[in-house]
């Protein structure tokens, strides 16, 4: 089986750099990576090009797009050739090729049987380019979104799935993640799904997302798992991570740190409290050092890993050196004071940013690619409702995620239990998929909260009449934004 998928996840797990072609009878595309990350493409399918997406997501005129053949220039990006002449700004260039490289990417998903070949490079000299799209997310976004194909239960259903690691588990639903969890590392594929009530369209891409995102690997070995004639992609070996006593650095302990950063600040990091004095976030750092120092780790842990590792001495290196500084101390207690208490202020700005954007898209009725900035959004800020509201308003748009809609509801609602308009939008997605009873509940309980709520009123009295559905355009109508109660 040739898939796209499994081509990301070697180029990404192994930091390669280089160009992959796809090819799928006409359909030519060219994939331009640098360490595993997504920098350029080249496409043949018109609507994938960079004037289309520009006019299509209404950054330049019909006029301007009508002339586009006038803006091409010999070795000139045409990106580059329209903000030049004041077409577009740098905003609207960077958005449209993110757009673009999540699209034609997105667009292969579809196929089983392209011919994809990935030739090797060697890095350039120049500039490193920044990576504007996430491969992770390129994979988890284009599994979920793809039809079902059979060829994903003819090539998994007589291995035997084993838990490889959980390094990006937090990119699964609640759903996806029991079904990592039924894994046993003794059964087969068929019989972990006989013996689970999954729906078997859903499990077979479910087990695909967890081998692509190398949450799972084949107890006897893949049989096609790569780019390199369909050999299987090398898998990070457990023999690097040392062993020892208590004090000795192991993989799990990196991935694990790493992980929670996306939710600390520089105290938690350092595991001090804010009233600690310069001995004592000096005596922090160095234990934490000792223990993270990428010298400690075997030279063989491969790049995968390695980036991880420096990764986390970096970011416990950043916090050391803004607190022991006075000034920079200082600083950082007004920017985390002014923010919120439990995390960096960076983030928050990133994600207010992601959501602002997904806001307006979902007012454009533009549902898929609200949901891309949405969810990262919500991976930057998790404690936020009104994030979670929107992301799962959104997802209730698009058929294939209305499962995911509903855990994002319920996360709004457990986040802001006060808030009237969780209880409303859910409500609308059970009374969608003709689920009146679950409904009708949270119509009420929306009432609880707020007893002058027109739209719960309505929705309810309707129910209670027998009225047919009508849908989910009731949630255009919410104000999830409302102030908190006092």
């Amino acid at each position: 089986m040739k898939h796209i998928a499994f081509f990301l996840h070697d180029i990404y797990i192994n930091k390669r750099t280089g160009r992959l072609v796809f090819k799928q009878d006409e359909i030519e595309k060219y994939f331009f990576f640098q360490k595993g990350n997504l920098i350029q493409i080249k496409t043949n399918q018109p609507e994938e090009r960079l004037g289309e997406v520009l006019f299509k997501l209404e950054r330049i005129s019909s006029d301007a797009h009508a002339r586009m053949d006038n803006f091409i220039e010999p070795n000139q990006n045409i990106g580059e050739v329209l903000k030049s002449k004041g077409l577009i700004s740098e905003q609207d260039l960077s958005e449209a090729l993110v757009y673009q490289l999540r699209e034609t990417t997105l667009n292969t998903f579809q196929f089983f049987d392209a011919e994809i070949v990935f030739q090797e490079r060697e890095e350039s000299a120049a500039k490193t380019e920044e990576a504007r799209i996430s491969t992770p997310f390129l994979i988890e976004y284009g599994i979920r979104r793809m039809a079902f194909n059979p060829a994903l239960k003819t090539y998994m259903a007589k291995k035997v799935p084993r838990i490889k690691g959980r390094s990006m588990v937090h990119l699964l639903t609640e759903e996806e993640k029991n079904v990592l969890n039924k894994i046993s590392g003794t059964a087969s594929a068929e019989k972990v799904l006989t013996g689970a009530s999954f729906h078997p369209e859903f499990f077979w891409k479910s087990l695909y997302l967890l081998l692509c995102l190398d949450l799972v690997s084949w107890e006897s070995g893949p049989a096609a798992m790569g780019t390199r004639s369909e050999t299987a992609a090398p898998e990070p070996s457990r023999a690097s991570e040392p062993k020892g006593g208590n004090d000795t650095p192991v993989i799990s302990d990196v991935i694990e740190m790493r992980e929670s950063f996306t939710s600390k600040n520089y105290y938690q990091i350092l595991n001090v409290p804010k009233t600690s004095n310069g001995d004592d976030i000096k005596k922090a750092y160095f234990n934490l050092a000792r223990r993270f120092h990428p010298d400690r780790f075997d030279r063989e842990v491969q790049a995968a890993y390695r980036d991880q590792i420096d990764e986390v001495f970096d970011t416990i290196t950043t916090a050391y050196r803004t607190l022991i500084n006075k000034e920079k101390r200082k600083a950082y207690d007004a920017g985390v004071g002014a923010a919120h208490p439990d995390e960096p202020q960076d983030l928050l700005k990133r994600a207010d940013i992601k959501f602002r954007q997904g806001k307006t898209l979902y007012g454009q009725e533009r549902y898929d690619d609200a949901v891309v900035l949405l969810e990262e959004a919500v991976r930057l800020r998790k404690n936020k409702g009104d994030f979670h509201l929107l992301l799962a308003m959104a997802e209730s748009k698009i058929p294939a995620y209305r499962k995911k809609a509903e855990e994002d509801f319920l996360k709004a609602i457990n986040l802001e239990s006060w808030n009237p308009e969780g209880y409303v939008g859910l409500g609308f997605l059970y009374k969608n998929e003709g689920l009146l009873t679950k409904a009708s509940r949270q119509f009420k309980k929306a009432l609880e909260t707020d007893p002058d709520h027109k739209l719960a009123q309505q929705e309810l009295q309707q129910i209670n009449k027998g009225a047919r559905p009508k849908g989910l355009k009731g949630l255009l109508s919410l104000n999830i934004f409302r102030s908190k109660k006092k």
